[in-house]
């Protein structure tokens, strides 16, 4: 019986891409999405070393998208958790926010631009161009000709070293200013 190679299951790849997506968007719900993952797999089945055999390549190929869309699913419903939408700007300070709320909010300002100052100039910049440029992470691997998988492992170190910033507590000190003084 003749054991089938990489080469085999690259040719099956390339045969069952679409039923591979199909299967990725099922998990997914969005084809873009699915396609990012079937790259994903792509590229992880391109990388295979020559001597591995599988004995059930299209079966080891949906295995492989299967595990990789559920993982992409877990990461979007974590990062939704964590980064929920914000409903018609309720959170953000105005006017009638009290000076405390005013300084709290500028220090956790600073807390986050020194975290992003302290990321290295790649990272810092995958991370801008995802959460303030709204890139995707596709679009943003094809400007910086790297993985989709990297850009969001960058970009999950930088939320990381993000949040651990903020997490520092902030303590307000206030003056109070005698009467008949004005604060400096």
């Amino acid at each position: 019986m003749l054991k089938p190679d990489v080469a085999d299951l690259k040719e099956q790849f390339i045969l069952h891409r679409i039923h591979l997506r199909d299967t990725a968007a099922r998990i997914l719900g969005c084809r873009q999405r699915a396609e990012d993952v079937v790259q994903d797999a792509f590229v992880k089945i391109y990388e295979i070393a020559p001597s591995f055999v599988a004995q059930q390549p299209v079966a080891y190929l949906f295995r492989v998208v299967r595990n990789l869309a559920i993982d992409r699913h877990r990461r979007a419903s974590f990062e939704s958790s964590l980064f929920a939408p914000e409903v018609e700007g309720l959170d953000i300070m105005g006017s009638s926010d009290g000076p405390e709320a005013i300084m709290i909010g500028s220090q956790y300002l600073q807390l986050v631009s020194q975290a992003l100052s302290e990321l290295p100039a790649r990272t810092r910049h995958v991370f801008q161009l995802y959460r303030i440029g709204d890139y995707t992470q596709s679009q943003i691997a094809s400007q910086l000709d790297i993985s989709t998988t990297l850009v969001n492992f960058m970009i999950r170190d930088a939320m990381s070293h993000c949040r651990s910033a903020v997490r520092t507590p902030i303590h307000v000190t206030w003056q109070p200013v005698p009467p008949g003084h004005s604060p400096s």
